[in-house]
């Protein structure tokens, strides 16, 4: 792969993922530079209409259309700007986790969907696969190295798995920061809703900043790979711990 390529890749990177440093406008960055209080968190625009929504399969129906622009807007995300090789059909990317025991989690505004991310609990059991980490240290993915954890992957009950964490192409930068705080307020709230303590997951390598700036509690679990261009690693997240 050429530098240049690796270079696109990650330029478009930086646009989905929400853990990666967070765009603030200039007022904005100067405010928290000014205010001790504010030192810890940068000040956000008002959330407004936005809206989060935890969809199962239980309860999708409720929800009209929301999980299949879900699904496309991790399509459009994933496949479409980051040309990962997933399945797709009818617009709507989908995987072998996306079964009754994962959760989906979409933010959004007057219908359309703005980010979002998965969640399914380390006990999860579907044929062969659980949870993406685990199958990736037994051998089943391609796409994630094998020692991608420093530990045996966990299989608890309290320990919850997110994946699929993005943010849509369309929505500016001035408001990427109010829809990244959203995301992990919620990341955090449902994590509880559903019984659980921990988040573990993927984060992109710049995450020790990007947590400090929301107070969360969270420590690596695994070594620094690449994906695309993109220097990231497991990291166990306490979601007790964290105020918002």
């Amino acid at each position: 792969m050429t530098n240049s390529v690796v270079a696109e890749r990650y330029s478009r990177s930086l646009k989905v993922f929400p853990e990666l440093e967070p765009v603030a406008p200039l007022q904005a960055r100067r405010n928290v530079s000014a205010s001790p209080k504010s030192a810890k968190r940068p000040a956000l625009a008002p959330v407004g209409h936005v809206k989060s929504t935890m969809m199962s399969f239980g309860n999708v129906g409720l929800y009209g259309d929301l999980l299949v622009n879900f699904l496309r807007a991790r399509k459009r995300t994933f496949i479409d700007r980051l040309h990962w090789d997933l399945p797709n059909t009818e617009g709507m990317e989908f995987d072998q986790y996306d079964t009754p025991q994962c959760r989906w989690v979409a933010v959004h505004e007057y219908g359309e969907v703005l980010g979002g991310f998965r969640l399914i609990p380390t006990m999860a059991q579907c044929g062969i696969y659980s949870y993406m980490l685990r199958d990736a240290q037994r051998g089943l993915l391609d796409s994630i190295p094998q020692d991608v954890l420093f530990i045996d992957a966990p299989v608890e009950r309290r320990i919850i798995e997110a994946s699929r964490l993005f943010i849509a192409e369309d929505v500016p930068a001035s408001r990427r920061m109010q829809v990244q705080n959203v995301i992990m307020g919620q990341m955090v709230a449902c994590t509880r809703e559903m019984g659980g303590s921990h988040v573990i997951g993927i984060v992109p390598q710049v995450w020790s900043r990007w947590l400090r700036r929301m107070d969360l509690d969270a420590v690596p679990v695994g070594r620094k790979f690449s994906i695309d261009g993109v220097s990231s690693q497991a990291a166990l997240f306490n979601a007790l711990k964290f105020s918002n």
